[in-house]
């Protein structure tokens, strides 16, 4: 029996540290999306975690959200719509802002990207504060979407953005969990 998935994509996980700026810890998934094989594990872990979740489309932010969120779309026949920094979307556009560890940011996406009533999955590449995330659901909240969960393929469990989204009333899920 080889290695558990979870192992490998740990081990492929490359640690900048003092990007982009001193102090931070910048989790690099390049090393897992050049390689074929485990780039298609973790797509099929996140689709293994969410085959119960009831949803319509799937939602996430740029840039590496984009990566995961639309391959997780195509594995698992769903829509995808893109929440993009300010000025980047070339639509009518509803704003959110969000901090980041570093400071902060503006998050926009299309007026028409979620129906009123749809089930929305939130996917992104890592949890750490969750402030991206809060902005991307506060968008969907204003579109009138129903927020069906919110999904990882690396959580920091350092950083409190579980917990920030979990008091947010938000089922939250990760394949990976970091614990430094």
């Amino acid at each position: 029996m080889g290695e558990s998935v979870e192992k490998q994509i740990m081990s492929n996980i490359r640690v900048i540290p003092d990007f982009p700026q001193e102090g931070v810890s910048f989790k690099d998934i390049t090393l897992l999306l050049k390689d074929p094989e485990l780039f298609k594990k973790c797509i099929d872990a996140l689709k293994d975690v969410c085959e119960q979740i009831d949803f319509d489309v799937i939602v996430a932010p740029e840039a590496r959200g984009f990566i995961i969120g639309s391959a997780l779309a195509y594995a698992m026949g769903k829509g995808f719509a893109p929440v993009r920094k300010k000025g980047k979307l070339p639509w009518d556009t509803l704003q959110g802002e969000y901090e980041l560890e570093y400071g902060t940011d503006t998050l926009e996406i299309h007026k028409d990207a979620v129906e009123p009533g749809q089930r929305v999955l939130v996917v992104d590449d890592l949890l750490a504060t969750g402030g991206t995330i809060a902005a991307t659901i506060d968008m969907v909240d204003k579109l009138g979407g129903e927020i069906a969960g919110v999904v990882f393929l690396i959580e920091l469990t350092y950083i409190p953005g579980r917990a920030n989204l979990s008091k947010m009333g938000y089922e939250v899920y990760s394949v990976v969990k970091l614990e430094s």
